[in-house]
């Protein structure tokens, strides 16, 4: 069974608390979404590391229950 986008958010939300998460179905199918996530903790941090800590932050659902994800990830914007 596929996961819902708001179990995705709430995932994330719970493993880097202070991030911003946009979820979007891409294929309608809820087999396939892209996640956008910006996140102080991100800031000097490599992409590929910041890919880890959502990885992480989905507890091993990868390519399981959760099976395509299209990741974005950013530290916030200073002015």
């Amino acid at each position: 069974m596929p996961m819902a986008a708001a179990d995705i958010e709430a995932l994330i939300r719970e493993g880097i608390p202070d991030a911003h998460v946009e979820i979007t179905d891409l294929a309608g199918d809820g087999d396939h979404y892209a996640a956008r996530v910006v996140a102080p903790m991100f800031r000097g941090m490599p992409r590929v590391r910041q890919h880890q800590a959502v990885y992480a932050a989905l507890g091993g659902r990868m390519g399981g229950v959760l099976h395509a994800l299209q990741l974005t990830t950013e530290a916030p914007v200073e002015e």
